[in-house]
């Protein structure tokens, strides 16, 4: 799944409006170089590189996911599909992708969409 979440957890742990994610399988996702190093912000466990700082990856134990600073793929490899957890959002983003208030129903959330 690539979307941007509105997360007040997210926004606290990168200081930022929304984040651009990509979740994966969290054995799918797997450091190469370096040590990360865990951080909790709020609720959420996040992986952080011990060198420079850098948001990795968080930690979604419930879902099996681990979610991927999409910043950090391949040129032209982020291509968000919704926005979540908008009823969070402190800057409401138009485009013409679903936003849905908190997760769609097939991720564990209402699948009620919020109209912006």
């Amino acid at each position: 799944m690539q979307a941007y979440c509105h997360c007040d957890d997210c926004r606290a742990a990168h200081g930022a409006a929304y984040v651009a994610s990509s979740a994966y399988p969290a054995t799918a996702v797997r450091v190469v170089h370096g040590t990360p190093t865990p951080i909790v912000v709020k609720t959420t466990q996040r992986m952080r590189c011990e060198t420079c700082g850098t948001h990795l990856f968080s930690e979604i134990p419930r879902m099996g996911l681990r979610s991927v600073n999409a910043f950090l793929l391949p040129s032209k490899e982020f291509n968000p599909k919704l926005h979540v957890q908008c009823q969070h959002a402190v800057l409401p983003i138009v485009d013409n992708l679903p936003h849905f208030k908190d997760f769609p129903s097939e991720g564990g959330g209402s699948g009620e969409l919020v109209d912006w």
